[in-house]
This record gives C-alpha cells, structure tokens and sequence, in this order.
C-alpha cells in the first residue's frame, strides 16, 4: 500500500520521510491541500525505476525490428563483430 504524507509533514518530518524512502525503496506520494502533488522517492529507487524504462524502451525498439523483417541470424551478427575485431 503506498505511503502517502501531506506536504506540511515532508517540510516538518523530512528525515522521517526519507529514511522510509530508503526503508523501502518505494515512492511517498506528497499531497497539497488533500491533493496528489508529488512522489518522493530515494535516489536508488530513481535510478532503478529509469534504468527499467530503459531497458523497457531498448526491448521495444528490438520487437520493433524484428517485426519489421529488420533482423538478422545470430552467427552471421557475430562472423561480423569477429571480423570488425581481427582488423
């Protein structure tokens, strides 16, 4: 169940809220006037969760060529990687 705090308690309980962050590895969603403003997350997370959308968008742009006839045999890839490296 996600953590959710108001913005008064993030500017009050800042230590708080970041060591759950830590604790966790998972967002706190900060509200402003009872309303979702922000998701506050630790570094480690930010870099997991971008380098998944990363991979993500790597494996999509693969399906993308291979259903697009845009691919080739796997040994053929590699005579061709060996080749660029004996030269």
């Amino acid at each position: 169940m996600p953590a959710i705090r108001s913005s008064s308690d993030l500017r009050n309980n800042y230590n708080e809220i970041s060591d759950l962050c830590h604790r966790y590895n998972e967002p706190i969603f900060i509200t402003k006037n009872g309303q979702g403003d922000l998701a506050v997350m630790s570094i480690e997370t930010y870099e997991l969760l971008v380098g998944k959308m990363e991979l993500r968008k790597l494996l999509e742009e693969g399906l993308g060529s291979e259903r697009s006839g845009q691919v080739r045999p796997m040994k053929e890839v590699f005579a061709t990687i060996g080749t660029k490296l004996r030269s």
